[in-house]
């Protein structure tokens, strides 16, 4: 659900943004967390758990501290 929740909030930041906030933070693909969210809501029996456990290891930390950072620009 987190991952649901995650997604849905990019996608409604990027809408709301014009595309312009992600556009300046290029080292994630953004397009891939919103499609993997639309897989998780929409074909989650086609899900591969590796998968699910590559990104909780290897992706979140890098996109946690992608989106920190994005926090402190906007603040800013």
């Amino acid at each position: 659900m987190q991952y649901l929740a995650l997604g849905e909030t990019i996608k409604q930041l990027d809408k709301h943004t014009q595309g312009e906030l992600l556009t300046r933070h290029p080292n994630q693909d953004w397009k891939g967390i919103m499609g993997f969210r639309d897989v998780l809501a929409h074909q989650y029996f086609s899900v591969d758990p590796a998968q699910v456990l590559w990104i909780s290891r290897q992706a979140m930390p890098q996109l946690r501290l992608e989106i920190l950072l994005m926090i402190q620009q906007l603040n800013n």
